[in-house]
């Protein structure tokens, strides 16, 4: 959190203790816990074909954190928990979060229980060193009607119980979908966040994904104070290919991100942020995630 800048002590007594309040001021909106990191869905392609020279290069231009987008059949881009952890650390990069979708199928009804494909998709996690696991999409079905969303957030909770074992936090992202359906006269939104305890769930707001939906990062943040603990770095730009919007460099599109950020850390409870960028505008991935970085690096993150 930023403090503000003191007064001058006018008395030359107390300068030396003034000059040091001033040093302090200077530093304070720099957070030893915060964290950075990218998505490494922004790079899909190139870590489908060179996740080892991909992470590499994401290591070299200065990333110590990364998200994944892939876990399948217990192995995150094709390596087991053990090897890819071992990758990550050769690298020195660490893997705060990652996103695996938690559908209908990981929960039992009638055992009322989560299935071993989640329960291992906990363990991994908890293996490699996460602080959250992130489902970072809702099936239809599961929202389609008020009772159908109140099943799964419940569902959502006793797997905050269940990451809690491990030290861990369960946490949902959200897309366009959750600001623009609404159930009982409610945005699926503002459901969520009256429903979920951030004790146990956490939000990982993507300030991308819900500009498309109509919503605006500010006020959200400001609506729901303290309540973001993980947020998605992301602008967005006019899309010349179906969709109205795609993402782009940070600071190149309609959102403010920089202004953004600053609230997340003054008033949004964000510890970790974690940039992503999904359209390129002919610009190669790895050239886009690099000068992510740098800007928000510029922006005192």
């Amino acid at each position: 959190m930023k403090t503000s800048r003191r007064s001058f002590i006018q008395k030359s007594a107390v300068l030396l203790a003034g000059t040091a309040l001033l040093s302090k001021a200077a530093f304070a909106s720099f957070k030893s816990d915060e964290i950075v990191g990218l998505q490494l869905y922004s790079v899909r392609d190139d870590m489908k074909k060179d996740p080892m020279g991909t992470l590499t290069q994401l290591a070299k231009m200065g990333y110590t954190h990364v998200e994944h987008a892939n876990y399948i059949d217990r192995k995150f881009y094709g390596f087991s928990a053990k090897e890819f952890k071992k990758v990550l650390d050769d690298l020195g990069l660490k893997m705060p979060s990652g996103h695996t979708v938690m559908g209908k199928n990981h929960w039992d009804a009638a055992k009322k229980d989560f299935t071993d494909a989640w329960k291992y998709t906990v363990e991994d996690a908890a293996y490699m060193g996460q602080k959250y696991v992130i489902s970072p999409w809702m099936d239809e079905s599961m929202r389609k009607t008020y009772d159908d969303l109140m099943v799964y957030l419940d569902v959502f909770a006793q797997c905050g119980d269940l990451c809690k074992k491990s030290g861990m936090k369960f946490g949902y992202h959200n897309h366009w979908a959750e600001f623009t359906e609404e159930l009982n006269g409610m945005k699926l939104f503002d459901i969520m966040m009256k429903t979920l305890d951030v004790n146990k769930v956490v939000m990982q707001l993507d300030i991308g994904n819900m500009y498309i939906g109509g919503a605006k990062a500010l006020d959200v943040i400001s609506k729901y104070p303290g309540k973001f603990e993980l947020i998605h770095v992301k602008d967005e730009i006019a899309s010349t290919n179906a969709e109205k919007w795609e993402s782009a460099i940070l600071g190149k599109g309609i959102i403010p991100v920089k202004e953004v950020l600053d609230i997340c850390r003054k008033t949004g409870g964000t510890q970790v942020y974690i940039i992503e960028q999904e359209a390129y505008q002919g610009k190669a991935p790895i050239a886009c995630v690099k000068e992510d970085l740098e800007i928000i690096k510029g922006w005192g993150y």
